[in-house]
Parts: structure tokens; C-alpha cells; sequence
């Protein structure tokens, strides 16, 4: 197979070093089923890495890109015929095996998931990630009891790729959903993907009870620390919260009143390591009941290959609102 090229990111001297670099596939990490790579994204995680602003990779050098859409053109697994279009998201792509910033990658089969019927490899990168661990976090809620009668769902960090497409998600199935941002302007965008309410960060009375008056029946979470604390004293009997990041702070303190007094359930949402059959299932739901309904509202932005290095600084600065596809090919 021909030589190609991919972003590398590599650490020399403690520094992280990242840029365009052409490989062949015997350069890549092990894997049984080889993609011709069409499409990529840009999530948070993908500028930390690049960037070296967080500790993302376990090994060096690494491919970036937590995700990749495109085509099998060769296969030991006789479940993922050459030909078939596929997807992998998370699975330890731009952590410890080469990511979908590149024209070829090589993966292991079990990470490979076929591209649902009725969406394209570009719609595949539009959700992503993203989508796909808002609509993790969706179906762990409902598999414990979340139902849109139930009342009022928040979600923080709302016009970030999660929050984004986790409003779209809840507002298609039937959620009163509030958006929680800290982005004034963007009220307009935040209504049009679906928020019915939207709460600024800078009007947010934390409170200091170990309870605070009950609003929400659930929560996804991408802040952490004092946004997770208090969204658990002021969640109604019986809510759930999903925690999918830390943009905030990793920490959080809290007591174990609203677990026991009001039944709140706390549900950690872990995209990389879903086992298959679960990410299977989450899949199948996207390109069913969980289908986002303002793709390109949300994932309006695509760039090339060669204007991917000069992206990452708006995501490490949080200039970004939305999806950002990657065109490989």
C-alpha cells in the first residue's frame, strides 16, 4: 500500500510536537482491519493532545484523532468485508493507537462499527464523539428511569459538540431541556437546536445548602466541580445525572444527603470503553429515535486536511460553538 499522510503528534524533550508526516501502514499500530479514512473530527480532547495542553496520549508518537469515519480496504474480520463503510470513535484512537488524522488507519475489528443505514460518512463525523457520548449518556438516563414526563432536563457546557447535540437529542425525544452557558451571544443558537430555557453561568446562585430547591428531573454534565455539586442539591427525587467531563474542574464536593434523601442517582459516562454490544446499541439508537434533527445547525463547520493544525487553538481558548468536521480524503 501506498505511502500517506497523517498528523503526528509526537513529545521530544517533554514538549509536545505535532505535524504532517507521511507514513506507510507498516508504521501504524496493530490492528486487523485496515481504513481508507474519509472523514475526521475536532473535539476538546483532540486539541488538548495536539496542543499539549493536557496529557491525552499514552504512548508517543500517535496519531491524532479521536474519531474517523471511512471505508474497509482490508480486512481479517469476516463481519467488515472490504468495501463496508465504518466508523470508530473513541477505543483508544490518538491514547494508545493511532487516531483518524491520517489518509489510512489500522484498527482492531472490535472497535469498527459499520456507518448505520441512512447516514453518510460526513453525518458520521458531524455526531462523533460528541453525539455519540450524549447519546451514551441519554440511554444510561432512560435505562434508569428518565422519561420527558418527568420534568425539566439541563444541560452545562450547551454549546460545546455535547451539549450541543445532547440538547438536540432531548429536545427530539420529548425534553423540556435547559441550556446552562456561559456564552451570552448565544442564546439564538442554543434556542434553534432545541433549548427551551436558556440559564447564563454568570446568573447561577450555587446556593451552600446541602440541598437547594429542587429544578431538574435530569442532567448531562460536561463541567464537573462546582456546576456537578450543584446540580446534585438541586436535583428533584429520583434524577439523574449523567457526568461526561471536566471542562470545569475534576474535582467535586459534595455530601451524601441528595443520594439518599431525594434517591439521586449519579451515572458516569465513559465513551472510550463502552463495551461493543452496548456501542452497537447506542449506534443503532443515533441513526434511529436519537437521530439529531440540527446536524447542520450543529456541525455546519467543515475544514480540509491541511487547515486542520491551525484549529485547535479556538477549542483549547473556548471560542467554539458546535461540530467541526475534517475532510481527509
Amino acid at each position: 500500500m501506498q505511502n500517506f499522510r497523517a498528523y503526528r503528534i509526537d513529545q521530544q524533550n517533554g514538549t509536545i510536537v505535532a505535524g504532517f508526516k507521511t507514513l506507510n501502514i507498516d508504521d501504524l499500530t496493530e490492528g486487523d482491519v485496515v481504513i481508507k479514512v474519509s472523514h475526521s473530527s475536532i473535539n476538546y480532547k483532540d486539541a488538548l493532545a495536539a496542543t499539549g495542553a493536557g496529557k491525552i496520549l499514552r504512548r508517543y508518537p500517535l496519531n491524532g484523532g479521536i474519531d474517523l469515519a471511512g471505508e474497509v480496504v482490508s480486512s481479517g474480520d469476516s463481519e467488515l468485508a472490504v468495501g463496508t463503510p465504518v466508523l470508530v470513535n473513541g477505543c483508544g484512537l490518538s491514547e494508545t493507537v493511532d487516531g483518524g488524522y491520517a489518509e489510512y488507519a489500522r484498527v482492531a475489528a472490535a472497535s469498527v462499527v459499520p456507518i448505520p443505514a441512512g447516514i453518510t460518512a460526513a453525518q458520521a463525523m458531524q455526531i462523533g464523539t460528541a453525539g455519540y457520548t450524549a447519546a451514551l449518556a441519554i440511554h444510561r438516563m432512560e435505562q434508569n428511569d428518565q422519561l420527558p414526563e418527568n420534568g425539566p432536563v439541563v444541560v452545562t457546557g450547551a454549546t460545546g459538540g455535547v451539549g450541543s447535540i445532547a440538547i438536540d437529542m432531548l429536545a427530539g425525544r420529548g425534553y423540556e431541556v435547559t441550556a446552562l452557558t456561559g456564552k451570552s451571544g448565544e442564546e439564538k443558537y442554543l434556542h434553534d437546536i432545541g433549548a427551551q430555557h436558556i440559564l447564563l453561568r454568570d446568573d447561577l446562585d450555587f446556593g451552600t445548602r446541602p440541598m437547594e430547591k429542587a429544578l431538574w428531573a435530569g442532567a448531562i454534565d460536561n463541567l464537573g466541580g462546582e456546576y456537578l455539586t450543584w446540580l446534585t442539591r438541586t436535583m428533584n427525587y429520583g434524577g439523574n445525572i449523567a457526568s461526561i467531563g471536566l471542562a470545569a474542574s475534576h474535582k467535586l464536593e459534595t455530601t451524601v444527603i441528595p443520594f439518599i434523601l431525594r434517591a439521586v442517582c449519579l451515572l458516569g459516562i465513559n465513551s472510550v470503553d463502552t463495551p461493543r454490544d452496548l456501542r452497537l446499541a447506542v449506534w443503532t439508537r443515533i441513526a434511529g429515535d436519537l437521530m439529531p434533527q440540527r446536524l447542520d445547525r450543529i456541525g455546519s463547520r467543515t475544514i480540509s486536511f491541511d487547515e486542520l493544525p491551525g484549529a485547535f487553538h479556538d477549542y483549547i481558548e473556548g471560542r467554539v460553538t458546535g461540530r467541526t468536521v475534517v475532510e481527509i480524503a
